[in-house]
């Protein structure tokens, strides 16, 4: 993350700033050689201060928007504590503004050269950072590619087996209507033959009835009119 590099700039940048400090009051209360050489190490440790600050500016231009006000804060609190050792330095030692402005153009090309590679690298963090998000988003549109496959499937699934109960209910349903037309057919042999008995015993019962008829006729005749 651009704030994990700002965070390491700081402690740099720190790191140079309570050495850098120093060096004002050690020149005021020195001179001649001495005053040079503090002169020529300020200019050395300004430029890396600099280079630092230069640095965390770039990373707060890449930094997410949750994190830039509060690193836009330090970086100008920064600035300004280094503009305010650079006057303090110019009053200790008044040839500080020239020797700074050797120094600067001697260390130019460098600073240059390191800030179009960091340049660089952003630019190809940039695009590294867009085509993971762009993995990211096609991984995360196939896992939902594949829990939709994975629904319908079990969907179709569930489908076919309540398809295959129905074919079983349906099943079951024709056997019963078979063996109801059976049990039809069956029905009505026995009433076919319930009806031909009752007919058999109702002409027996006439044959019957008939004959008794004729011997009450024989007996009454032979009683009452043969003598």
């Amino acid at each position: 993350m651009s704030s994990e590099e700002f965070e390491k700039m700081h402690e740099i940048y720190r790191s140079l700033y309570e050495e850098l400090k120093l060096i004002p009051d050690r020149a005021l209360k020195s001179n001649g050689e001495e005053r040079k050489r503090l002169v020529r190490t300020f200019d050395e440790r300004q430029g890396e201060a600099e280079e630092v600050l230069q640095g965390m500016e770039e990373e707060l231009r890449a930094a997410p928007p949750s994190y830039r006000n509060a690193m836009g804060t330090k970086l100008r609190l920064y600035r300004r504590d280094l503009g305010k050792l650079q006057r303090d330095m110019k009053t200790s030692a008044p040839s500080f503004g020239s020797s700074s402005q050797a120094v600067g153009e001697s260390h130019h090309g460098i600073y240059s050269s390191q800030n179009q590679q960091s340049t660089h690298l952003q630019s190809q963090r940039a695009l590294l950072l867009q085509g993971t998000e762009s993995l990211n988003n096609a991984s995360q549109s196939i896992e939902r590619s594949q829990r939709l496959a994975a629904e319908t499937e079990h969907i179709g699934t569930d489908i076919i087996e309540e398809l295959g109960e129905q074919r079983e209910q349906l099943d079951r349903t024709r056997n019963r209507l078979v063996n109801t037309g059976e049990n039809l057919s069956r029905s009505r042999k026995i009433l076919r033959a319930m009806s031909r008995r009752l007919m058999t015993n109702k002409l027996l019962l006439g044959v019957i009835i008939l004959m008794e008829l004729a011997i009450l006729g024989a007996v009454v005749y032979l009683k009452f009119f043969r003598r």
